[in-house]
């Protein structure tokens, strides 16, 4: 991916972390994609620059994801990537006592952690997202913090794996 120009290669995958191009630029600047030869081979370095941040550049990373079926959700106006993730999972066709519950369980959760419920969604059915949040939130802030960012580099790494075809295309 070395020939790739940084509005490229930022267009590309700057959208990995959700709302957080920083990590991307930082990616582009160190010149640790030189190596790469697919997106998905940006996992790892991409991962470092995310764990190696300052806490209130990893707290800013994970204020950036949407609430789960939330009020982003409803008003159309989530990412082109966090609406497929949670239309793959049927979460735009929650009935009324599963939306009753998203909002209580967000509200709860953000009033205790700080930051948003953040799951790798897909493959999951919204029962299982359900018993996962009922779970998580009686964590207690440092492990979720870390829980957090896990699933954060995992959203990130279905990401990468979905633009390997996409980059194929381009590369020729």
């Amino acid at each position: 991916m070395k020939q790739l120009s940084r509005d490229t290669f930022l267009a590309m995958v700057g959208g990995v972390y959700e709302h957080s191009a920083w990590i991307a630029e930082m990616l582009f600047d160190q010149k640790d994609h030189y190596a790469a030869k697919k997106p998905s081979d940006l996992a790892g370095a991409m991962a470092k620059i995310v764990e190696t941040a300052p806490q209130e550049l990893q707290m800013a990373l994970l204020r950036a994801h949407p609430d789960l079926a939330g009020q982003l959700a409803k008003t159309n106006a989530l990412t082109q990537e966090s609406a497929a993730e949670q239309t793959s999972v049927g979460l735009d066709q929650c009935n009324q006592n599963e939306l009753d519950t998203f909002t209580t369980l967000n509200a709860e959760y953000r009033e205790k952690f700080g930051f948003p419920f953040i799951l790798a969604v897909r493959g999951r059915t919204r029962a299982e997202i359900l018993e996962n949040f009922k779970k998580r939130i009686a964590h207690d802030v440092g492990s979720e913090f870390r829980e957090a960012l896990n699933q954060v580099h995992q959203i990130a790494g279905l990401r990468l794996d979905a633009l390997d075809a996409q980059y194929k295309t381009c590369d020729g």
